[in-house]
Order: structure tokens, then C-alpha cells, then sequence
């Protein structure tokens, strides 16, 4: 007998998202958390380094715009990559802002004003403390045996590496 049409919605939301792997499950659930934490600090420092690049001011505006939108640009092509990993993992990911403003440990700027140099300041410490968290994330990923997640998580370390880099660079001797 066929199922009435209620019964099938049913049936396909209960449905797993069963993405084939070979990673046991305490690997995913601690690889999806890892993951899911870095995702939300990338969305988190993504609009911090917006806000900062549509609010600044100052002597040295074009150069310091120019070089927050080209940061931002980059950071946001990461996210699309790390909750991929989740996905390909098994895992799920995150769903809305919310979610991100309960994992995220990049702290909000909602100041009115904020100096040039102090944006820069504030810019190069976050992403130098998500080169600490994306290292956490990675010696994970190494103890569970999942070379691939460690991989992209080196990339995305020596991108943050060179932000922090330029961000150090461009406030030096201000």
C-alpha cells in the first residue's frame, strides 16, 4: 500500500542527511563542532573587517579601504569551503545567524567610532587568534587520521598567516 502524501513529508524530514564516510562518529561529531567553531569565527571576522572597511576614515583611507574589502573578499570565499568539509564529513552545518553568534569567539566591534589604527590593531590580533583556533582545529583533524580536513585547514592557516602579516605591516611605526 502506498504512503498518503503526509506520511512521505514525514518520512523524508526524519530523514539523516547520511553522507557516506569513512571517519567513525566521535570523529565527525568532533570534527563538525571544530568546524562549525572556525565557520563561525570566519562569518564573525568576515563582517568585523566589513564594518571596519565601510567605517574608516582618516589620511590613509583608500589605502586601508582597499586592503579591508580585498581581506574580506578572502575570508568570505573560505566559508563556502568549510562547511563543505563538514558536509563531506558527515556532518552538519550551520544553519543562521544565530547559530554563528552562539559559536563564535571573535568579539563584535559595535563601536560608533573606531580609529584606523586601532581597526588595524584589532584586525591583525582576531586573525592571529584564528591562526591559534584553525591549529586546534587541525591537531584534531590529525588525531582523528582525516588528512583532508588538515589540509584545507593549512591552506586557510597561512591565509590568515598573510592577513595578520599585512595588517602588522600596514600599522607599523603609526
Amino acid at each position: 500500500m502506498a504512503k498518503k502524501p503526509t506520511e512521505e513529508v514525514r518520512a523524508r524530514k526524519k530523514a539523516a542527511l547520511a553522507t557516506p564516510t569513512d571517519l567513525g562518529s566521535n570523529a565527525i561529531r568532533d570534527l563538525e563542532g571544530a568546524l562549525n567553531a572556525v565557520l563561525a569565527d570566519t562569518y564573525a571576522l568576515y563582517l568585523k573587517t566589513k564594518n571596519f572597511h565601510w567605517h574608516m576614515s582618516g589620511p590613509h583611507f583608500r589605502d586601508y579601504h582597499l586592503l579591508l574589502d580585498e581581506q574580506a573578499a578572502e575570508i568570505l570565499a573560505t566559508t563556502d569551503d568549510i562547511a563543505e568539509r563538514v558536509r563531506k564529513i558527515g556532518g552538519t552545518t550551520l544553519r543562521s545567524i544565530g547559530h554563528i553568534s552562539r559559536l563564535q569567539r571573535v568579539k563584535d566591534n559595535d563601536a560608533d567610532f573606531v580609529t584606523p589604527q586601532d581597526m588595524l590593531a584589532e584586525l591583525r590580533d582576531d586573525n592571529r587568534d584564528h591562526v591559534k583556533r584553525l591549529r586546534e582545529a587541525h591537531d584534531l583533524a590529525d588525531e582523528h587520521e582525516d588528512v583532508a580536513t588538515a589540509s584545507l585547514i593549512e591552506n586557510w592557516i597561512d591565509e590568515t598567516e598573510k592577513r595578520a602579516w599585512f595588517l602588522f605591516e600596514t600599522s607599523r611605526g603609526a
